[in-house]
């Protein structure tokens, strides 16, 4: 009996396989001829700029998206206010090394939510390879000023796994040298690129100890750093400004389409709308910003109606708090919301591979893939487990069913560009960021269609 009904089943699947591909096609059709993804990252990076949470900048960007939302013909449009941090980076820091009298400025930045030097602040240098080297020399940290050299491992193919293995650095290196008496950090950038742009980036610290001065240094002078890591006498002088003030009031952009069969059952897209503030935030978040915002625009120009509530959310606060993603996943708790799927563009505007996927079980799993041939066309190949995002994840707690997937482009170039000064519009390719956006929106489209 079952072999019968699925032979009897298989007539009406290709059928709707047949069906799904012509309206995917319809989807790529429109985005690849009329998109205006790369327009409205044009808007928010040169109209904006960087969109620091608790910025002027940052208000301007939820207003931009707020208008941008009602322009294309949201049902529904508006602000979720969440408080944010206010970390402000301040003018004219400087960092130099001194050797036998002569000095040279390393290209450095600031890392995120640190704090400011107030003064110049010269100690010796103390060059080192990892934290396991700073343990064993922990007695010569006390008055200097660390340097980690802990770099991407380039055996890695992915470079999103190098980035985790050497994030900690970033993180927590400032308070693990403070514990031994360090005046100031030093690190390298998290970025193989061959250019000297500094990449920031938050950090935390541990208030057990002081809270010490934190940089991030370009490659090139990184390399040059560590190239004196046994010269006896080199110094560091270092000149910064950073200071927290006060939360701040930010906001979530969000839009919604209604459903019209199934209208409590929601599915949420969405990217971050802050970034650094060194550029302009256009690969991290802009990319996923704009395709988020395409997805409404080409459904709205196809005339299509979803059968779910799907909602477009610009999320506040990533980058150093995650407070906007935080505060959508309480209030969906808070209304008992049940939200069946989850997508994610966080990886930069490159040219689609995959999508990630994390679900509650196999089930949901293989049902996924059994739409990936129709994605193929579109350079999509492969739907793996394991996938979602920083802003989506809070929403498992209140909906243990939920799907999470993350757009997963080509990751090769990303960390060039990720926290640094040329993170800008003209790094983004306009073909490839509309590759990425048609291709969420067809799996949108599945999941409306077919539920999970």
């Amino acid at each position: 009996m079952k072999k019968l009904f699925l032979l009897l089943s298989l007539p009406f699947f290709a059928y709707s396989q047949n069906n799904d591909s012509v309206f995917i096609k319809k989807i790529a059709n429109e985005v690849l001829a009329n998109g205006q993804a790369h327009s409205y990252l044009k808007q928010l990076t040169k109209g904006v700029g960087g969109r620091l949470a608790g910025s002027p900048q940052m208000v301007k960007a939820e207003q931009w998206g707020l208008q941008t939302f009602k322009n294309i013909g949201s049902d529904k449009a508006w602000l979720q206010e969440c408080l944010v941090p206010h970390w402000v980076r301040g003018k004219n820091d400087k960092v130099t090394i001194s050797i036998n009298g002569s000095t040279k400025t390393l290209d450095a930045a600031a890392l995120g939510n640190s704090m400011g030097s107030r003064k110049s602040i010269t100690a010796p240098l103390l060059a080192i390879a990892d934290f396991d080297e700073l343990e064993k020399r922990k007695d010569e940290v006390k008055g200097k000023i660390v340097y980690y050299n802990a770099g991407f491992n380039p055996t890695n193919v992915q470079p999103f796994t190098s980035y985790g293995q050497s994030g900690g650095y970033r993180r927590s290196g400032a308070s693990r040298a403070a514990k031994y008496g360090a005046v100031g950090i030093m690190i390298r950038s998290l970025s193989e690129a061959t250019d000297n742009n500094p990449h920031t980036g938050v950090m935390a610290y541990n208030d057990s100890f002081p809270k010490i001065p934190a940089v991030a240094l370009g490659l090139q002078d990184a390399d040059y750093v560590w190239q004196q890591r046994n010269t006896n006498n080199a110094k560091i002088s270092m000149l910064t400004h950073g200071v927290m003030l006060p939360d701040t009031i930010g906001h979530n952009v969000i839009a919604e389409l209604t459903g019209t069969e199934f209208p409590n059952e929601y599915i949420t897209i969405g990217g971050h709308l802050d970034s650094w503030d060194l550029a302009e935030g256009a690969h991290d978040d802009g990319a996923g910003i704009v395709q988020t915002i395409e997805i409404l625009r080409t459904f709205k120009a196809l005339g299509y109606k979803p059968k779910r509530t799907i909602r477009f959310v610009l999320f506040a606060n990533e980058e150093n708090g995650l407070r906007g993603g935080t505060k959508y996943a309480e209030e969906a708790k808070a209304k008992n919301e049940k939200h069946i799927f989850a997508l994610e563009s966080d990886a930069g505007g490159f040219t689609p591979r995959s999508f990630g996927f994390t679900t509650a079980n196999d089930v949901q799993l293989e049902k996924v893939k059994a739409w990936a041939k129709l994605f193929k066309p579109y350079g999509i190949d492969d739907f793996n487990k394991g996938g979602g995002g920083a802003d989506i994840g809070p929403l498992k707690n209140g909906n243990p069913n939920i799907v999470m997937s993350g757009l997963q482009p080509d990751g090769q170039r990303y960390f060039d560009y990720h926290h640094a000064r040329n993170d800008v519009l003209e790094n983004v390719n306009k073909r490839e960021l509309l590759l990425g956006a048609l291709n969420m929106a067809a799996l949108v489209y599945m999941v409306d269609q077919y539920g999970l």
